[in-house]
């Protein structure tokens, strides 16, 4: 990567190891030359005088400033070697490209050649890489002196940055066009090359999770027919050190505290076009938590009640984020118990024989250091106070280095920078530390257009206007429009995190929808009006205070299709509900003691009474648990799902007022495929049949989902699952318009239970996780409305 001389083109040909060869020859040339001319044949001749310099060549740099750097005053003794020194601060100044000194009796001649200035920068032959991103790369710029060494590291780091999109093949030739006013062009010529694919990866040493497992937490991803649309399969060198660590990290996080990376080797194929990518790996025994004890060395400090404190148990099995989390939650009880400068030591023991590792949380007193204040740079639109509350501390509090790592990790998940770097400086005093908060803003609004499917609303498209730092302070301000076939809505929504400055999070929704219901004889609409504020009870529990105000009406169609029930509903007009309420919700997904089994739970009731027309008390609950086997393959889910309403007020309750199993609570069944049914005769004969919900539910789902086999990056995956579920109940309901059938025109009102089997095809994708049923009942009613394929988007546990 030389600059070289085109045919017809005058250009430089200088190489930067040239060029500094030449210095040095020319340097001692000088040094030779100077003994002659200085000394001549004459030992005693040790030093001369210049009564005057010259100098020749220089353009645009200032004579002055050669004088600068040659050193050397008019009319005192100079020595040879002071004469060299002068000749080495030119030709080291970076903007001569030769210097030569002529010593002429009492006259120093000076001549200099200057280096060009770069007149522009372009490249070439760029066709993967824009011009501005490898602009972002490079040192060199218009209108500066032209520095061969500089031009060499441009190349360099442009190769690099093909380098990282897995074109290690890539070469860039740096070259220059002469222009006049001594002016150089700089081109850098690239030649791009082909991506070098990782063709297979694969592991040795390993017994305990398979090559297919460990793939998966890999970043380098396995070439495959999708080569065309993903770019983890490229080879990318730095990328191999990342999936060294997030190796080790999945490895110590499930108890192998031995475990390493003994080598992680890419070699050529045959044909030189792709990788192997070959892991070895030593995996060890794995460790669970043998005793776990708490010691005190500070007075103040019981060591009984902090290890009243400790979660996790002996057999557990071990894991750093286990510590660090017992730490964590050890020196929060040392702030509530106003403990200054508590700090916690884990202090490791070893049990070869039993496979375990005794902890002693030993409570230590720390450095006496404050924090003098808390400087925050760079946000030009996000308020300070934004970035303070991600603060558990303030100026004049004891300095805790955990909390500043945990306030760091805080603000990066606010996702509002693009940078956030915090650090820590010594203060005024040894005693005093200086936080400093250096981020850099990034785009927070998004606009979102796109189009959906749902088999229980139709096709429709949906308008996403979202800015999740309205006017830099943090806040989310969304606004939605959803128009299906059957279903259309038009919410405002607003979300203030920090209400008061606490911890305490407020939301609001407001808008309006309207449902024409293809399992019901009559269309819905509502207005609504949600408060709501949240805040966390525990480490693993958090409760939610709402409101909800709403309007409502079941409108009949053009065409009478409904029977005297629905009737008799569609006739009590609009009606309000005025209800308060609350969400209890409990979970260990995140913080629990196993990385690969979690537990949620959730329990809620609304009141409606305090004015509006309606007066009930409406109540669910949800309870799930999760968890991974056959080395983390296969997830098995277990789902318990019920709900009460009891209707308390004057007036009857209303088919859109009670329960309805969408498929997404019970599949195998139409939306109302199953519950209470009004099978009353019309006009011709014909029943009615008009779903009328039901004020009571409850369901158990059970599945496994498992891979098939097939690359991870076409994101798919099977599962099969069994539903167990009923609705029933249809007390506060008018029934009296129901027609005469024998044995009852109303159906379902008693329940029954039903029970699905059933095949899914999940597939994640990048308009969302999409999940395939196909189901078959294994027990159900005569009038229930099965559904034997299913579309949805899949929830997420």
């Amino acid at each position: 990567m030389g600059l070289v001389k085109d045919a017809g083109i005058s250009c430089a040909c200088d190489h930067a190891r040239v060029n500094m060869l030449c210095r040095a020859l020319a340097s001692l040339s000088l040094a030779i030359l100077l003994c002659f001319a200085v000394f001549g044949t004459s030992a005693q001749a040790q030093s001369y005088t210049f009564n005057s310099v010259k100098i020749e060549g220089n353009q645009r740099i200032e004579s002055g400033t050669i004088l600068t750097y040659l050193g050397i005053d008019r009319g005192k003794s100079v020595s040879a070697a002071d004469l060299n020194d002068g000749y080495q601060r030119l030709a080291d100044s970076g903007v001569f490209e030769n210097v030569e000194l002529i010593p002429q009796g009492s006259t120093l001649i000076v001549k200099v050649d200057e280096y060009p200035t770069i007149n522009q920068i372009s490249f070439e032959g760029n066709r993967r890489v824009k011009d501005e991103t490898l602009s972002e790369v490079i040192q060199s710029a218009p209108r500066r002196v032209f520095d061969p060494t500089q031009a060499e590291n441009d190349a360099t780091n442009i190769a690099i940055a093909y380098s990282a999109q897995g074109r290690t093949a890539a070469t860039v030739t740096p070259r220059i066009i002469r222009r006049s006013e001594n002016r150089v062009d700089l081109v850098f010529e690239i030649a791009e090359g082909q991506t070098i694919e990782v063709e297979r990866v694969s592991f040795v040493g390993n017994r305990v999770y398979t090559d297919r497992r460990l793939r998966r937490v890999l970043e380098t991803k396995q070439a495959n027919f999708l080569r065309t649309f993903l770019r983890s399969d490229n080879f990318v060198e730095d990328r191999i050190e990342f999936d060294k660590q997030v190796l080790r990290d999945f490895y110590l996080s499930r108890g192998y505290v031995d475990f390493r990376v003994n080598s992680a080797n890419a070699e050529f194929t045959q044909e030189r076009d792709a990788f192997f990518l070959v892991v070895d790996v030593t995996e060890g025994q794995q460790f669970t938590f043998g005793q776990i004890t708490t010691v005190s060395e500070i007075s103040e400090a019981v060591a009984a009640d902090f290890q009243d404190a400790i979660k996790v148990k002996p057999g557990v099995v071990y894991s750093p984020a286990l510590v660090e989390n017992e730490i964590a939650r050890l020196e929060r009880l040392a702030i509530r118990q106003g403990i200054d400068f508590l700090r916690v030591e884990p202090r490791i023991s070893r049990n070869d024989r039993d496979l375990s590792l005794d902890v002693e949380f030993a409570l230590v007193r720390g450095p006496r250091i404050f924090v003098e204040r808390i400087d925050i740079e760079g946000n030009t639109t996000t308020l300070d106070r934004v970035v303070r509350q991600q603060f558990r501390i303030v100026e004049g509090d004891p300095f805790n280095p955990r909390e500043i790592r945990e306030s760091a990790e805080r603000i990066r998940a606010l996702g509002f920078f693009s940078v956030s770097d915090v650090e820590t400086r010594e203060g005024s005093a040894p005693d005093q530390v200086i936080i400093d908060v250096d981020v850099a803003e990034q785009p927070t609004g998004s606009l979102n257009l796109g189009g959906a499917y749902s088999v229980t609303d139709g096709f429709g498209i949906s308008v996403g206007l979202t800015e999740n730092n309205f006017l830099g302070r943090g806040q989310r301000l969304a606004f939605n429009i959803s128009t299906a076939t059957e279903a259309e809505s038009y919410i405002l929504g607003f979300s203030e995190p920090n209400l008061l400055g606490r911890q305490l999070r407020f939301d609001l929704d407001l808008g309006t929808a309207a449902r024409t219901s293809s399992f019901a004889s009559y269309d819905a609409n509502r207005r609504f009006f949600q408060p709501a504020l949240s805040f966390a009870l525990g480490e693993r529990s958090l409760l939610k205070l709402k409101y909800s105000w709403q309007s409502s009406i079941m409108e009949a169609r053009s065409t009478p299709e409904h029977g005297n029930v629905i009737d008799s509903e569609i006739q009590q007009g609009r009606l309000s509900s005025s209800a308060v309420g609350f969400v209890y919700a409990y979970d260990t997904r995140l913080t629990g003691l196993n990385p690969n089994a979690g537990f949620l739970f959730e329990f809620g009731s609304d009141f409606s009474g305090l004015g509006g027309d309606q007066k009930y008390i409406k109540t669910t609950a949800k309870a799930i648990a999760q968890t991974k086997i056959f080395n983390e393959e296969v997830t098995l889910r277990a789902t318990l799902e019920g709900g009460a309403l009891n209707w308390m007020g004057d007036n009857t309750s209303r088919t859109m007022d009670r329960f309805v199993l969408y498929p997404e609570i019970m599949r195998g069944f139409e939306p109302g495929g199953l519950g209470p049914r009004d099978m009353s005769p019309d006009a011709s004969g014909n029943a009615y049949d008009d779903f009328l919900g039901g004020n009571l539910y409850a369901v158990a789902r059970f599945e496994a989902e498992f891979p098939l086999g097939l690359p991870e990056e076409l994101g798919l995956r099977a599962g099969i699952f069994y539903d167990v579920g009923n609705l029933w109940d249809l007390k506060n309901t008018d029934l009296s318009g129901a027609g005469t059938c024998v044995g009852g025109c109303v159906v379902g009102a008693d329940g029954a239970w039903r029970q699905v089997i059933g095949l899914s095809i999940l597939w994640t994708t990048g308009f969302g996780p999409l999940r395939f049923n196909f189901t078959k009942a294994l027990s159900k009613e005569t009038y229930d409305k099965e559904q034997t394929f299913d579309l949805t988007l899949q929830a997420r546990f």
